[in-house]
């Protein structure tokens, strides 16, 4: 007997080819996509208005199934954190947070990392493998479905899609791309591009594909103004310098829904948070690109036990954000949401069985700091251990 296949793995465009193999047309497709992502419906039988013939098929030849909940965190601010399993030993984690005005999902695309920046407690479990297109709307679909019946409403609840979940987006370019047409399908989530958001530490040949394949509002891990700092806190600098993540940014914009790209930029403590780190930035963004092409979103940075760093003071992140605004450019900083529940930013560890050995990496990069990045990170040789 043949497997059956996961309707959630198919965009609108593969699930018209894959009826039309059953010899079924497009108008079929259409509705079956619908049942699925705007309704929330899996079982083949509920599905009403189609035909009893293609019901038949579908419950032979296929199926629609989520991912396993593992676990479910309500925090105080009504964030709410799911741990999927993913199979062989593999847990990822998908984020809701609730706002006034949006509710935006947090979404893995990844199980593990296989960057390994400095600050995050995902690139320190190392990477295990990438999810599947169904993997990655199934965190949507569940979310959705399930917030619509929490909160006893028919209409939509997420607004807003982040790929700020586990894993680097870009790195898993094949099953991204159909995931995102997903969303953005009118006859799925009808998602507008600039609520979708992809994030990236700077895979710079895939951002300029996404550029044509799915533009969407586009957010870039850089965390350093200068590439000696970058090549520590960001290790995919090394191969993608800040002088090529510049100028794929530009490119970008031409067929960005906004216009401009957003800097994110963690907060850490006498690394990168210093007066003369604004200035370098400064001039970072006045050489790369013509009046206000960027914005950033400073975040204060959310400490866990391996990795040495701590969090900038209020007052420092203060007196960086102002400086960045008085010299014209757009500043925020993030209200740190979740971290009651470990849901914040860079706190998204799920349960990696890693197959990359990155955590004895990270930890020799740790220790070797100060001589293989010279002075730009001094400030982390001071109590690099402090917290462990």
């Amino acid at each position: 007997m043949h497997p059956t296949v996961n309707l959630l793995d198919y965009d609108l465009e593969s699930l018209v080819a894959w009826c039309g193999q059953l010899g079924e047309k497009r108008f079929r497709a259409t509705q079956l996509f619908r049942w699925i992502h705007q309704k929330g419906v899996s079982d083949f039988a509920l599905m009403s208005d189609l035909a009893r013939s293609l019901r038949d098929k579908l419950t032979a030849q296929a199926h629609v199934s989520g991912l396993p909940v593992l676990s479910q965190h309500m925090s105080s601010d009504g964030t709410i954190k799911w741990l999927f399993d993913v199979g062989g030993g593999n847990a990822v984690e998908t984020v809701f947070i609730p706002e006034t005005d949006r509710g935006t999902l947090c979404v893995s695309s990844q199980a593990g990392c296989a960057v390994g920046c400095r600050f995050c407690s995902t690139g320190h479990q190392g990477f295990s493998r990438n999810l599947s297109t169904g993997e990655i709307i199934a965190q949507l679909w569940h979310a959705e479905h399930f917030l619509r019946g929490h909160l006893g409403t028919a209409e939509r609840v997420i607004s807003n899609v982040v790929m700020m979940g586990m894993g680097e987006p870009l790195q898993n370019y094949s099953a991204l791309v159909p995931a995102l047409r997903t969303m953005l399908d009118d006859h799925g989530y009808g998602l507008s591009r600039r609520r979708v958001t992809v994030s990236t530490s700077g895979v710079v040949p895939m951002m300029d594909r996404l550029s044509q394949d799915a533009p969407v509002a586009l957010a870039v891990s850089l965390h350093a103004p200068n590439d000696a700092l970058r090549d520590y806190l960001v290790p995919l600098n090394r191969k993608y310098p800040l002088h090529e993540l510049m100028a794929a940014c530009q490119r970008y914009l031409a067929y960005a829904p906004r216009d401009f790209i957003t800097f994110e930029y963690c907060m850490l403590d006498g690394v990168n948070d210093q007066p003369e780190h604004a200035r370098e930035l400064i001039d970072l963004v006045r050489t790369s690109g013509r009046g206000a092409w960027c914005k950033f979103n400073l975040i204060p940075f959310n400490p866990f036990p391996a990795s040495g760093l701590h969090r900038s003071s209020a007052a420092a992140v203060e007196a960086f954000a102002r400086q960045l605004a008085e010299a014209g450019i757009v500043t925020t900083v993030r209200k740190t949401r979740g971290d009651d529940i470990d849901a914040a930013c860079g706190q998204l560890a799920g349960e990696i069985r890693d197959r990359t050995g990155v955590a004895q990496r990270i930890e020799w990069q740790r220790r070797n700091a100060p001589e293989a990045a010279g002075t730009a990170i001094a400030p982390l040789s001071r109590g690099g251990t402090h917290g462990i």
